[in-house]
């Protein structure tokens, strides 16, 4: 049996009233070999005492101030020692109770899995798939178009996984996933959804700044004018998927 050992991260600041669903997502998976490691801003509205209720159950924890989420997520990276991590930030999680299970039955020792996420509002009820479906076959060419993979449902070997650039503030992620795909040999979609996760965020609420660091980091992996030609695919896909659901709607 292929039983790697997992490292999975969760980041939490100031969010009592999503932290548990998360802990609980990670604490309840059936597989056995997990190591669950949550690094706290130091939070002060009753984060802490959440956390403190399971804190047996936590192999590594970390309540300090940090300089944002990527920092928060570098000191988790720089402790984990699973073969694998994952990152299911606050108020996110695991599709269900047996998704680590079926991700490792999959296909043994590739370099990355990922899955499909479906998306829930704040009061956990589903709002359906992420209008960027994860494709069927990854590489890092593969978020030309956008971040077809969700940062909460790919599983990276942590050997490939190199810390976050301090120089994005809100999309870090994506330049770390595109980092780790270019050295990856074997990337398996596992044909599920794995993972759950929360409309919001900064990226949302700083979109125009999220928009600028998107492009500057698929301009540096991609090139300026293929960049900016996908960006007219992207703008017209963006177009044409909210008229087809307004039609859909109406």
């Amino acid at each position: 049996m292929f039983n790697p050992r997992l490292s999975v991260i969760t980041i939490v600041y100031n969010n009592v009233l999503d932290i548990e669903r998360t802990m609980l997502s990670v604490l309840n998976q059936t597989y056995n070999n997990i190591e669950y490691i949550i690094v706290d801003g130091l939070s002060n509205d009753g984060t802490l005492q959440v956390i403190e209720k399971y804190k047996d159950r936590v192999s590594k924890f970390i309540s300090e101030k940090d300089k944002g989420i990527y920092d928060a997520m570098n000191k988790g990276l720089a402790i984990a020692t699973g073969d694998y991590v994952i990152f299911m930030n606050s108020g996110d999680g695991f599709y269900d109770a047996d998704t680590v299970k079926y991700v490792f039955a999959t296909t043994a020792d590739a370099d990355i899995y990922y899955g499909e996420t479906e998306m829930m509002n704040d009061a956990g009820e589903s709002l359906g798939q992420r209008r960027h479906k994860a494709p069927q076959q990854f590489t890092w060419r593969g978020f030309k178009y956008g971040m077809s993979i969700s940062h909460q449902a790919i599983y990276i070997r942590r050997t490939l996984a190199e810390p976050y650039d301090s120089r994005y503030h809100l999309s870090a992620d994506i330049d770390w996933i595109i980092r780790a795909a270019k050295k990856a040999k074997t990337i398996v979609n596992v044909n599920r959804y794995v993972a759950k996760y929360l409309v919001g965020g900064m990226s949302k609420t700083k979109h125009r700044q999220s928009l600028q660091e998107r492009f500057n980091i698929m301009k540096e992996n991609y090139g300026l004018v293929p960049t900016v030609f996908n960006h007219f695919v992207i703008a017209f896909n963006l177009g044409w998927y909210w008229l087809k659901n307004r039609r859909t709607n109406d």
